[in-house]
């Protein structure tokens, strides 16, 4: 049916408009990841502590892959969700790095100052709680474990606050986790890495040394550096390094300068409506005005090409990111049996305590202890509207280690499934008091501005 004149509109397309636009909003806040992940978790609990455990292993180990030929190529379940569809997070993790170390809170060293240094301390005291606690157990491969933030976690406790929390500490947070990330990533790719096959590795530095190519060669379409960057992960895989490091690589390399500045492609579209303005007198109709339909293509083509390749995969892979692969990450680590009557010695074993420290008392000493000596020294200022009681609430939810916890704790306890099991306890437990007390202690600091707002 016929709308606004020139507008075709379906005739069911106004209601499913209603529909659609709350359940957008919806999707598109921060809370509603956060939420999702933690119902995940819970199923994950939930199943790995019933009967249908041993079906849930089994799913998890069994293998999938393709064959071709004589030749095999063949993972866990497991394995498929923590080495390929992660990298896929550490992709739009990327993404997000270079935005902000280039054009966002981390572009200027006086911006980027005060939240590095917050985030060194909250990795740098975890790991010493970690390894103070485990030093003498020979347990000491998990001390990256308590240093990671999930980013995920911490934002959505923090949004739960709504506008009484001051913009200005989201986005401390934000830039804080970004950092804590960065480091967690280049300490799995330095220090969680057995093995490593020369001839593999040199393949990858050669996949690497192409997508810089294309990058210098103007290449801004996506599907070339997929391509690419899916040749470089599986020689990551064979080489003993993460494959999940792929993910960094490629987004770092993909474009953040779009080919058109908005002037520009604002010419352009002047220019466009002129030809299809004469284009039009001949025929209307674009089904059968080939001429039309060939500046429409080339208008949607400029519009593309005014977007930053970088800023539009970010956009177009957050949503699957994190409503699929972080829920299904959770799904698949977050399942842990629990002895509930021997749980006191799962609190009491050295790598559960040591997690436990490390993401609850290292965290908040950490990023409160660093920022305090940054602020002292004069290196950098509080954002306006913030305190150090918000800096200390940011520093409780930064204990919320989950996601990337889990990771380093698969990694470095590989080779043993009751150290596994210890760590992963260690993670959820301090992850729920973490999220409980930092959620608490900044609604309580934030009620003044809260009532004054009503």
């Amino acid at each position: 049916m016929a709308g606004n004149k020139g507008v075709n509109i379906a005739r069911w397309e106004r209601s499913f408009v209603r529909i659609l636009t709350p359940l957008e909003e919806f999707i598109h806040r921060q809370t509603t990841s956060g939420i999702l992940l933690m119902i995940c978790a819970v199923i994950a609990l939930v199943i790995a502590n019933t009967p249908l455990y041993d079906a849930y292993s089994h799913l998890l180990h069994t293998h999938a892959g393709i064959k071709i030929g004589g030749a095999e190529f063949s993972l866990s379940i497991h394995h498929w969700i923590n080495e390929a569809l992660m990298a896929g997070f550490f992709f739009v993790m990327g993404l997000e790095l270079k935005r902000e170390l280039l054009v966002g809170e981390l572009a200027t060293p006086k911006q980027a100052l005060l939240p590095i240094m917050a985030a060194i301390g909250g990795v740098l005291v975890p790991a010493g709680a970690y390894v103070a606690v485990n030093y003498s157990s020979g347990s000491l491969s998990g001390w990256g474990i308590p240093m990671a933030t999930d980013i995920a976690f911490a934002i959505g406790a923090l949004s739960l606050l709504g506008a009484r929390i001051p913009k200005n500490l989201v986005t401390f947070l934000i830039a804080l986790a970004i950092v804590d990330d960065l480091v967690a990533v280049a300490v799995i790719a330095l220090f969680y890495t057995e093995q490593i096959d020369v001839l593999t590795l040199f393949y990858a530095a050669g996949c690497t040394a192409l997508l810089m190519a294309m990058n210098l060669w103007g290449i801004r379409r996506p599907l070339p550096y997929a391509f690419v960057g899916t040749i470089l992960w599986g020689a990551m895989l064979a080489s003993g390094i993460h494959a999940t490091i792929a993910g960094i690589v490629v987004a770092f390399v993909i474009p953040i300068r779009p080919k058109f500045e908005p002037q520009a492609f604002i010419n352009r579209i002047k220019e466009s409506a002129v030809k299809m303005q004469k284009a039009i007198a001949d025929n209307a109709d674009i089904i059968h005005n080939n001429r039309l339909r060939a500046l429409v293509t080339a208008l949607d083509d400029g519009a593309t090409l005014a977007q930053a390749p970088a800023q539009r995969l970010e956009h177009a892979l957050h949503l699957p990111v994190a409503y699929i692969v972080i829920p299904v990450f959770a799904l698949a680590n977050a399942g842990i049996p629990v002895d509930f009557a021997g749980l006191g010695e799962y609190l009491n074993h050295p790598i559960t305590l040591g997690v436990v420290v490390g993401l609850l008392i290292g965290k908040p000493i950490g990023i409160v202890g660093f920022t305090w000596l940054t602020v002292k020294l004069g290196w950098a200022d509080l954002p306006a509207g913030l305190t150090m009681k918000h800096i200390l609430g940011v520093g409780m939810l930064g204990g919320i280690g989950f996601t990337m916890s889990i990771f380093i704790a698969d990694l470095g306890f590989a080779n043993s499934s009751n150290d596994l099991l210890m760590a992963k306890t260690g993670i959820l437990l301090a992850s729920a008091i973490a999220g409980v007390s930092g959620f608490i202690w900044l609604m309580l600091q934030t009620r003044d501005e809260g009532d004054k707002l009503h």
